[in-house]
């Protein structure tokens, strides 16, 4: 793509309009001169490898950017995203080179999560060389030149924060087998939330722990992140990790085998409480920092023959897709886009989404044909688990499908909404009793729903699930247990061992993250006169 102008121009011939093609090529012009874009902005169009990092595609967004939205005034209507998705051609193909995989960083505050993370993706990311010198540059005015890794987190996370272009893509790197996306990034105040219902189920947890004196006692403590964190993790089916000993260049005496060898040992054994095998993690002795182990091997840790940071996440174990199980896919959001008709987007969670498919909408029913599917504007032969689509559907108004709606497939297991289920709940962060009756928000893969806590039915250890108290009048922080809840409005959810993103959720209240769960099963009811579309009949005809 060498301009906006002959982007735009492109997009006009695919739509075999000339006439609109130079009308749009002048006025681009025209407000290019009246408003004077900023360099950032044109030279990210200009090079389809920056391009790649403009994520809010109409593939999956949930808000339009800065960019989009300009172009979105002028009046192009639909053109703008078939322009964005013009722009993410790249990002495509360059993801079918290797494997994407999904990393979360925890640990206990201040342990060195951002640092860490920051020196990766600046080390190793795909961040704009001239962002990262701008931040470097800012950094050094302001006398945080010895942060400058945290300094990029942390000006990318105000950026996002922002809601400006740049969002979650940018919280990538590349190591010779993978492509990491840093699925939540670490101090974001929503951290758990987005753990739990983020749109990626994390494929391994990264454990930065603080190996400092006074610092790991106060992680690996009873109310220490890094205990609270590692079974969070593994709670919610994380079942690979990597184990980071950090600020190695601050033990007494510096880089300190007998503390590595200490925090090794009581880190194990905690790790093995929870469920992990510690045999199958690797702890890595680094400094964020200073960079020691991190890239490259470290002469001053030469006592330490394992891997690096960078060593240790190419061998992460390729995560296996769950494309053998029926179709599950959360939508996101639904569009009505002209000449095209209605487009439901999201995330392909499980199974496999084709052209043709006769698919059903929990909890309505609603059932209809898919007539096309595309991702970044390009038609797919079929979808797999992990790929964020758009997909076209027969004689359907956009007011029928909602956020959180589950498409599936109609002649395999189709979803259905949710009469009541039971769930083995957490709960973390409530600053009193939680009983019968309590109301509070549910977030479960698109969905946000308020949900009655409508039955305590047990109390229960919170590691190895032995029950400890029968009908409980209270759960409080730190207590676990089974309780039966019930959706107030319609609602899809599944059993955690069968679709594993549909079945764990976290729960809000007060603008916090107060419990998390999973869960155990589900009392289904089926639809009332659900919607066939005529395309869904003659289809089912055949």
């Amino acid at each position: 793509m060498q301009s906006e102008e002959g982007a735009m121009a492109m997009l006009c011939m695919w739509k075999n309009q000339p006439s609109r093609s130079r009308l749009l090529l002048q006025r681009t012009k025209e407000y290019k001169l009246k408003h004077k874009f900023q360099k950032d902005e044109v030279n990210m169009l200009k090079d389809g490898e920056h391009s790649i990092r403009l994520t809010l595609s109409f593939l999956h967004c949930s808000a339009l950017s800065v960019f989009a939205h300009r172009f979105y005034r002028l009046g192009f209507n639909s053109y703008f995203f078939f322009f964005y998705s013009e722009a993410l051609k790249t990002r495509s193909k360059m993801g079918k080179e290797k494997v994407h995989i999904n990393i979360v960083v925890i640990g206990h505050v201040d342990s060195g999560k951002s640092t860490t993370t920051g020196h990766l993706i600046y080390k190793l990311g795909g961040i704009d060389k001239r962002v990262i010198e701008r931040f470097e540059k800012e950094a050094a005015e302001m006398n945080k030149r010895s942060f400058k890794y945290a300094w990029v987190l942390d000006k990318l996370k105000a950026e996002r924060e922002r809601g400006i272009t740049i969002d979650i893509a940018l919280w990538k790197f590349e190591t010779t087998k993978y492509y990491c996306t840093v699925i939540d990034a670490p101090g974001h105040r929503d951290f758990i939330k987005n753990m739990i219902t983020g749109t990626s189920q994390a494929d391994c947890a990264v454990l930065i722990i603080d190996s400092t004196t006074g610092g790991f006692e106060a992680g690996i403590s009873k109310d220490g992140q890094t205990r609270e964190h590692a079974l969070l993790a593994f709670t919610l089916g994380v079942k690979q990790m990597i184990c980071c000993c950090n600020k190695m260049d601050a033990t007494t005496p510096k880089y300190s085998k007998a503390r590595y060898d200490e925090i090794v040992k009581e880190v194990s054994s905690y790790l093995k409480k929870v469920g992990y095998n510690p045999d199958k993690i690797p702890f890595v002795p680094i400094s964020g920092f200073e960079g020691d182990n991190m890239i490259e091997r470290s002469t001053n840790l030469d006592w330490y023959k394992g891997p690096t940071l960078l060593e240790a996440l190419d061998q992460i174990q390729e995560p296996k897709r769950p494309t053998d199980k029926p179709l599950r896919l959360p939508l996101q959001d639904v569009y009505k886009i002209g000449g095209i008709g209605t487009v439901p987007v999201g995330r392909v969670e499980t199974g496999v989404l084709k052209p043709g498919t006769v698919v059903t909408f929990g909890p309505t029913g609603l059932t209809t044909e898919v007539k096309s599917v595309e991702m970044h504007h390009e038609a797919l032969s079929e979808a797999l688990p992990g790929d964020n689509v758009g997909f076209n559907v027969k004689n359907v108004a956009v007011k029928d499908l909602k956020r959180g709606y589950v498409a599936s497939d109609s002649k395999n297991d189709p979803a259905k909404g949710t009469e009541s289920f039971t769930s083995q709940v957490i709960i973390m962060n409530h600053p009193g009793q939680i009983g019968n009756g309590y109301a509070p928000v549910l977030d479960c893969h698109t969905s946000h729903i308020a949900v009655k806590f409508a039955e305590l039915l047990t109390k229960i250890d919170r590691r190895s699930g032995k029950e400890l108290e029968k009908e409980p009048k209270f759960l409080k922080n730190g207590d676990a247990g089974m309780v039966k809840m019930i959706p107030t409005k319609p609602m899809v959810v599944e059993t955690f061992s069968e679709y594993p993103p549909l079945g764990r959720f976290a729960v809000r209240d007060m603008r916090q993250t107060v419990a998390v769960g999973v869960i155990k099963n589900v009392d289904k009811k089926e639809p009332s006169g659900a919607k066939v579309t005529k395309a869904a009949a003659k289809k089912g005809a055949k």
